[in-house]
C-alpha cells in the first residue's frame, strides 16, 4: 500500500485512549487494523509466555476463548502458540490492547487472510478506459472518477456474499463478464422443471423472473442491452483477463426485468420491488440495494408504498434522477422524487467534474453525482464476441453508486442500509461546481473506504 492511500485511510480509525501505563499495540498491526486487512472473524493467535495451563486456562475463560489448535509447542523461553475463537467479542484495537497488557501474553493478532499475489491493477484490458473506476490517488488516475480502483489497490476485495437486484430491463446472464456473478436460486435450479420449488409464486426463476414478459427468461436478446449495461458498472468480473470490471467485481446480481420494448409499468415495477424484497427474507441473502436506472411515470403510492417495505427489510433503493436536464426539487421525477429513508437519487457527472447537461438536478432531491458520461460497459455479444459500448445518462451514474453500496456492505458486512447509505454520503467529496445542484455538492468517492475493524 503507498503511503499516500495509507494517509487517506488512516483518519477513518481514530486512536483509542490507554489504559494507564499500557505499552500502544505495534505501530505495523495498528496500521493492519487500520487498513482494513481481512481476518478470520472471532479468531487470534495467541502466544503465551509460558507453558502454564492453569494460567493459559484462565485467560482463555476471562476472554471466553475456545482453544481450537495449537500452532507451536512451548520451548526456547516460550508457552505455547494457541488459536483460540472468541464467544461474543468484537476483535478491534481496544480488545488486542488488552490482551496486550495481559501477563501470561507476548503477543495476541487476528488470524489475517491472504491471497495470492495479484498485480497492483486487475488486468481487465479496458482498464484505462474506465474513468468511472479510477480516482485521484489510482494509477491511472481521475479525479473525479468513483475511486474503486483504489480500493482494489489497498486490497479490499468485495465479496460474492453481497447481492444487487437490478430492476431494469433483462441482464445477459451468460456474457463473458456478468456469468460469474450472476446469482442463481438453488431451489430453482436443483429442483423439478415447471414447479415453484422455493414457494415464491414464480417458477424456476433460477436467475430472477421477467415481468415484462411474465416468465423466467430474464434475458431476451440484443434489446436487453440497457440492462447489460447497468449490471456491468456494478459488478462485472475483476482480474478475468476481459474487458471491463464493476465497483463491486464479485457481488451476485439477480435480474427482476420489468422494462420492455415498450418499456414499464407501475404494476409490473412495484412486482419487482416486491419480489427481490421477498427474496432476500426467502433465501436470508445479504441483499443489500437495487438499482433503479428508468423514471419518468407519474406519482404513484403503490410504488412509494413498495419502495419503502422494502427499506423495511433493510434494501436501498437507489435511483437515476432522470435526463431531463430539468430541477426535480420543483418539478418532480419519480422514482427519484419519493424523497424515501432508504433511496439515494443520483445525477450524472461529466468527466471534467461538472453535471452532465442533460442530468436532472436538485439541491435538496438529488442526494450525489456519480459518473454517467461515456461510461464503458458490458452489453450483449456480437457475432459471438464480448459486447461493450459507451452509454451515457443518469442511467449509468446510478450502478457507479449501486456498486459502491455493495462494495462499502462487502468491506463493512454488518452495515444496515442505512449505515451503508449514510456512509456513501459523509465519504463522498464536496465539488463547488455540484453545489445548488447537488445535495451538499456531493460527488461519489469510494477510495477512503476501509474494511471493518470488527462488528457484533
Amino acid at each position: 500500500m503507498s503511503s499516500r492511500l495509507l494517509a487517506l485511510l488512516l483518519p477513518l480509525a481514530l486512536p483509542l485512549p490507554l489504559p494507564s501505563g499500557a505499552a500502544p499495540l505495534p505501530e505495523p498491526l495498528r496500521q493492519s487494523l487500520q487498513a482494513g486487512r481481512p481476518f478470520v472473524v472471532g479468531e487470534l493467535l495467541l502466544q503465551f509466555r509460558s507453558d502454564s495451563r492453569p494460567a493459559q486456562d484462565a485467560l482463555l475463560r476471562r476472554y471466553a476463548a475456545q482453544p481450537l489448535e495449537r500452532l507451536a509447542a512451548a520451548g526456547a523461553g516460550r508457552g505455547g502458540l494457541l488459536r483460540v475463537r472468541l464467544s461474543g467479542r468484537v476483535i478491534d484495537q481496544s480488545l488486542l490492547q488488552g490482551l496486550s497488557d495481559e501477563p501470561e501474553l507476548l503477543y495476541a493478532e487476528p488470524n489475517w487472510i491472504y491471497q495470492h499475489a495479484l498485480s497492483a491493477n486487475p488486468n481487465d484490458p479496458y482498464l484505462a478506459n474506465l474513468w468511472g473506476m479510477l480516482g485521484a490517488t489510482s494509477a491511472p488516475s481521475h479525479p473525479y472518477g468513483s475511486g474503486a480502483l483504489s480500493v482494489w489497490n489497498a486490497d479490499l476485495r468485495c465479496t460474492d456474499e453481497v447481492v444487487v437486484g437490478i430492476i431494469d430491463e433483462g441482464l445477459m446472464t451468460s456474457h463473458p463478464d456478468l456469468k460469474a456473478n450472476v446469482w442463481v436460486n438453488l431451489a430453482e435450479k436443483n429442483g423439478k422443471a415447471g414447479v415453484d420449488d422455493d414457494g415464491n409464486g414464480y417458477v424456476d426463476d433460477i436467475n430472477g423472473w421477467d415481468f415484462d414478459g411474465n416468465n423466467a427468461s430474464v434475458y431476451d436478446g440484443s434489446s436487453d442491452d440497457h440492462g447489460s449495461h447497468v449490471a456491468g458498472t456494478v459488478a462485472a468480473s475483476a482480474d478475468n483477463g476481459l474487458g471491463v470490471f464493476g465497483v463491486c467485481p464479485r457481488a451476485k446480481l439477480i435480474s427482476a426485468k420489468f422494462l420492455g420494448r415498450r418499456g414499464g409499468t407501475t404494476a409490473n415495477a412495484v412486482k419487482a420491488v416486491k419480489y427481490i424484497s421477498d427474496l432476500k427474507q426467502r433465501h436470508n441473502l445479504r441483499l443489500v440495494a437495487t438499482n433503479n436506472s428508468w423514471g419518468g411515470g407519474g406519482y404513484s403510492q403503490a410504488l412509494a408504498d413498495a419502495i419503502a417495505e422494502a427499506g423495511s427489510k433493510d434494501i436501498l433503493f437507489i435511483a437515476a434522477a432522470g435526463n431531463s436536464g430539468g430541477d426535480i426539487d420543483q418539478a418532480p421525477s419519480y422514482p427519484a422524487s419519493y424523497g424515501l429513508s432508504n433511496m439515494l437519487a443520483v445525477a450524472a457527472l461529466q468527466s471534467d467534474g461538472s453535471l452532465a447537461s442533460f442530468s436532472n438536478h436538485g439541491a435538496n432531491s438529488v442526494h450525489l453525482a456519480a459518473p454517467g458520461v461515456g461510461v464503458l460497459s458490458t452489453v450483449p455479444t456480437r457475432k459471438g464476441q464480448a459486447g461493450y459500448a459507451y452509454y451515457s445518462g443518469t442511467s449509468m451514474a446510478t450502478p457507479h453508486v449501486t456498486g459502491a453500496a455493495a462494495l462499502y456492505a462487502s468491506l463493512n458486512r454488518c452495515a444496515s442500509a442505512a449505515q451503508i447509505r449514510a456512509a456513501l454520503l459523509a465519504q463522498a467529496s464536496v465539488e463547488p461546481n455540484l453545489q445548488g445542484f447537488v445535495q451538499g455538492g456531493r460527488r461519489l468517492n469510494v477510495a477512503a473506504f476501509a474494511g471493518e475493524l470488527g462488528c457484533p
